[in-house]
């Protein structure tokens, strides 16, 4: 038998609750498992809602540090309205970073969920959208309520932008990228 048989199969949780500096772990994961150059970051949400913003801020930051490919920019947000023909101009032999803005818990406020597996965009506001990606991260932005689309239109931009910095951040370092 040789010695990778002999060991046990590594497993990760479907969906893991982890704060920013966590994250890196869960990039750290991926980049051993997948070269840069396969690797789709698929940045899902629009500038015109802040809470929404997310996913196009990262983007951004991921391509400034160097990611290849990247969907979903500020300049250039996949949002719900184009989500399914981004989606179809990604070859079949890329691996899909999903990573968008969620509403949640208080207690899960500037907490992230990850999975090994998709995630499902406006799932929070109740949007019927494809579910994506063979990775993802889940950025709680606020917490759910009654009003789902409001809370996301007062969401505080400085707690995105942080959210959305410490993705890129933690990815590039798993990466080995400058940052």
């Amino acid at each position: 038998m040789s010695e990778q048989a002999d060991k046990p199969p590594i497993v990760y949780a479907a969906k893991a609750k982890m704060s920013g500096h966590e994250l890196m772990v869960f990039f750290q994961m991926i980049s051993q498992r997948h070269a840069i150059e396969s690797i789709v970051f698929l940045c899902i949400g629009t500038d015109r809602s802040t809470g929404d913003a997310l996913g196009p801020l990262t983007g951004s930051r991921l391509a400034a540090f160097g990611f290849p490919h990247v969907i979903g920019t500020l300049p250039e947000p996949c949002d719900a309205f184009n989500l399914q023909a981004r989606l179809n101009g990604v070859p079949a032999d890329k691996v899909i970073v999903a990573i968008d803005a969620c509403l949640g818990q208080a207690s899960s406020v500037g907490y992230f969920f990850t999975s090994e597996g998709p995630l499902t965009p406006a799932q929070s506001v109740g949007g019927k959208l494809p579910s994506v990606g063979d990775y993802s991260v889940a950025a709680v932005v606020n917490v759910q309520g009654p009003k789902p689309y409001w809370t996301l239109q007062v969401t505080s931009l400085y707690q995105v932008m942080g959210m959305a910095e410490e993705i890129a951040r933690q990815a590039a370092l798993a990466f080995n990228l400058r940052t």
